[in-house]
């Protein structure tokens, strides 16, 4: 069990180092590699090798769209704040606190609607 939770961490650690040096080098090419689904996807690799529960697997995706909505306004306040000269301190501080205000409203509005959240 310890072993596979190390290969887990470890594949998905690299997409994370991955990304950030790519984006050290061209932003938009970092965003790309960023935002694309390869977290979701790993995680629902996991989630079927271990339990091959369909079910379970549907909940993980919708609820991660559900999340994502969520967060995608923070990530335009920080764009916004960025662009306008605030630094990184502020600027994750603000983008923090809108992506938890912005999740628990899709919890409690998810949960409302019968979604896995």
């Amino acid at each position: 069990m310890w072993g596979q939770l190390a290969i887990k961490a470890l594949v998905s650690g690299i997409l994370i180092a991955a990304a950030s040096e790519i984006a050290r080098r061209s932003p938009g090419w970092g965003a790309l590699v960023g935002s694309l689904p390869l977290t979701t996807l790993l995680a629902l690799t996991w989630l079927w090798r271990d339990t091959h529960d369909t079910a379970r697997a549907a909940d993980y995706v919708l609820g991660t769209a559900c999340y994502v909505a969520a967060a995608l306004p923070a990530f335009g306040l920080m764009a916004l704040m960025f662009r306008r000269g605030l630094g990184l301190a502020p600027t994750l501080i603000a983008g923090s606190l809108a992506a938890i205000v912005l999740t628990t409203a899709m919890v409690a509005l998810g949960r409302r609607a019968g979604l896995p959240v």
